[in-house]
């Protein structure tokens, strides 16, 4: 065999022949380049725990926003002579129709002290308390990744400021606030409730909107420390001093850049933090402290159940239930998003 000088420059021909089918498989990728956010749905769908409580979530969802408008009971409506009435039970009014040849819709959950049907109030009950926690997790949101967004990235001075300020607000009362707010509001939401367009405050009540005013000045500020330090972390990176170096201020930095690469953190502590808002409308609605009566939280159908536990347990354990799984379901939930959005968890 004719060996090539090792100093010469002559191009070697072996060196240029196609690839044999062998090396094209020795070089072939072990799992095709996809984005973060379908890896992050990929690992999701493959936690059986976290996909259960999102179809739970759905179906509570369903139940709370979409069949009471079609259920032949109103949450306000009283039933004549069917007071406490035991699941699937008529009243002998009710019982007299329906040997007359009449249908009637039974009342799942039978009824309540004043004859209204439990089910859709349950129902009812669920979507106040789940537009609660979602509207405040969304205000959390909000405030909190702009608060702390800022104080990262500036740093200095500025942060010793704000972090201060973070510190003072968690030793306020929030409970003892909200009580204050209740009777502080009252008198001008009355006066603007009866402006045309905010005949909806009638409904809702002080009580309710004391606590997204206490939601929107406290509650945020777990969310403005863990954006806070997600942005220490980030703001030193490479993409942050090209996007200096090209001229894009401070603001478009934060939007555009450090929060958006803090998505994923953002979307799992949301997402854990309506639960949170969820127990905590639950119990200030147990307390009287929730909507005007007669719209229904899962609270307060709590709160009025309890009176009737030994004689009508049922009263109390449906929305006690289905707080508990509101909430089991959600923190599951977040959970899972938590480590389908972790890199380490990958496989």
């Amino acid at each position: 065999m004719n060996m090539k000088n090792p100093l010469s420059f002559q191009l070697n021909v072996d060196d240029f022949l196609p690839a044999s089918k062998e090396e094209k498989e020795s070089l072939s990728q072990m799992r095709p380049s996809i984005g973060f956010w379908k890896d992050a749905m990929r690992r999701l769908r493959k936690n059986p725990v976290a996909m259960v409580c999102f179809w739970i979530i759905v179906v509570i969802m369903i139940l709370a926003f979409i069949v009471p408008e079609f259920y032949p009971y109103k949450y306000e409506e009283q039933i004549k002579y069917s007071t406490y009435l035991a699941p699937f039970e008529f009243s002998e009014v009710e019982q007299a129709r329906i040997d007359a040849g009449e249908k009637l819709f039974p009342h799942i959950l039978g009824t309540d002290n004043l004859g209204r049907d439990y089910a859709v109030r349950v129902m009812v009950g669920s979507r106040v308390s789940l537009l609660v926690g979602l509207i405040a997790s969304a205000i959390i949101l909000v405030i909190g990744s702009v608060y702390g967004s800022i104080s990262g990235f500036f740093g200095g001075w500025v942060d010793l400021v704000m972090m201060r300020i973070v510190d003072i607000i968690y030793t306020i009362p929030d409970v003892l606030l909200i009580v204050l707010l209740s009777f502080a509001l009252e008198d001008p939401i009355r006066n603007l409730a009866n402006v045309p367009g905010f005949k909806w405050l009638n409904t809702v009540g002080t009580g309710l909107i004391s606590i997204f005013v206490v939601f929107a000045l406290l509650y945020w500020v777990g969310m403005a420390r863990i954006v806070r330090s997600q942005v220490l972390t980030l703001k030193n990176s490479e993409y942050v001093t090209a996007a200096r170096a090209l001229g894009a201020g401070s603001g478009r930095i934060i939007r555009k850049h450090l929060l958006t690469n803090c998505i994923g953190t953002l979307v799992v502590t949301t997402t854990l933090q309506i639960p949170s808002s969820i127990f905590t409308e639950s119990f200030l609605s147990f307390l009287g402290l929730g909507v005007k009566v007669p719209m229904p939280s899962l609270g307060s159908l709590a709160s009025d159940g309890l009176n009737g536990l030994e004689s009508h347990p049922y009263l109390l354990l449906a929305p006690a239930l289905l707080i508990s799984l509101i909430i089991l379901s959600f923190n599951l939930f977040g959970d899972g998003l938590r480590d389908a959005f972790d890199p380490k968890m990958k496989n």
